[in-house]
């Protein structure tokens, strides 16, 4: 039995139960076309909503060994993106080393960036390296308006990130002539799914050009977790029950079918590995005989392990479903 079973949570439906009556069960991997990498969680930031309960007190960063582990996987297989997250993954000390010897290897990598680090004197050349590198950025911005923002992740965060994006705007970021990507992350500020994808985006390029002049390829709209920080803000608000209740409503076959577990692959800061980031905060490694850390890696073995889940599922299967590339079905 995993962890997600072993909690007053028992109470709710089991998402095996959904998967079974959606012909979907046993959740499976259909391969690894991304490896993703969790650098630690470290931050310049402590946003409200984060689900690793990132910021600047965190020690966990991930070591230059487990990063050369990964690089191994790279040259032993054919795995076509890595995305970086974190915590600020620019924070760890290896970052800059490790997107070189990626992009050496010719892997397409996305970097989950919070704007506002680009800013900081330590790390204001990281645009220009973003753009050398031809890093695709994919940044955090859970609205247009700066209220919103500075609630959500602190005073003087909009403000900043607006000026972050101009910086990269300058270097060719998000201009569709060129081909420095620059995708937006939104997140609902509270206790509610997502807007359709779609209409936020073009809500989001209509603001974002006419207020600030900003332009950007992407926005992607990704469910908040019932985890972490989130979590806490639910029952502290008292809205933890009706929330997990909503995301069990709005259960999708179609976004359960196309889940980012399905051909993601996370390395956590210590090696370990998971279906996906957000089992990595629940502590609910790869398992079901499936290698759980990066030592131990078998490419034939994960490329088509059984996913473990568990509640906190329902938040990536609701609705048009939720992945780190925005929703699921169109």
């Amino acid at each position: 039995m995993n962890k997600a079973t072993e909690n007053p949570d028992c109470q709710f439906n089991n998402f095996d139960d959904a998967l079974k009556e959606s012909n979907l069960f046993p959740l499976t991997s259909t391969g690894i076309e991304v490896l993703q990498i969790n650098f630690g969680y470290l931050c310049n930031q402590t946003c409200k909503h984060c689900h690793v309960q990132a910021g600047p007190h965190r020690t966990e960063i991930i070591s230059k060994e487990t990063l050369e582990s990964c690089l191994e996987i790279l040259r032993a297989s054919e795995i076509p993106t890595v995305d970086i997250t974190g915590g600020a993954p620019e924070m760890n000390p290896h970052f800059e080393w490790f997107l070189k010897e990626t992009a050496a290897l010719q892997r397409q990598v996305m970097v989950r960036c919070n704007l506002t680090i680009l800013l900081e004197s330590k790390f204001e050349h990281l645009a220009q390296f973003y753009a050398d590198q031809r890093v695709q950025v994919i940044a955090s911005l859970p609205y247009y308006s700066k209220r919103f923002v500075d609630t959500q992740r602190g005073k003087g965060v909009f403000d900043r990130s607006i000026q972050a994006l101009k910086k990269l705007n300058t270097l060719g970021f998000g201009d569709e002539t060129t081909e420095l990507l620059l995708n937006l992350v939104y997140n609902p500020a509270g206790a509610f799914l997502p807007p359709s994808q779609a209409g936020i985006e073009a809500d989001f390029k209509r603001e974002l050009w006419q207020r600030h002049g900003i332009r950007f390829n992407h926005l992607f709209t990704i469910t908040n977790m019932p985890i972490g920080r989130f979590r806490d803000f639910l029952v502290k608000t008292g809205n933890y029950e009706s929330y997990i209740q909503r995301l069990i409503a709005a259960y999708n076959p179609q976004a359960a079918a196309g889940v980012m577990c399905r051909y993601t692959l996370s390395v956590g800061w210590d090696g370990s590995l998971y279906d996906c980031d957000f089992n990595q905060i629940l502590e609910l490694n790869c398992n079901h005989g499936a290698p759980d850390h990066i030592n131990e890696f078998d490419f034939e073995e994960l490329r088509s392990r059984q996913i473990v889940t568990g509640l906190h599922c329902y938040g990536c299967t609701a609705g048009a479903g939720s992945s780190c590339g925005g929703t699921v079905v169109e």
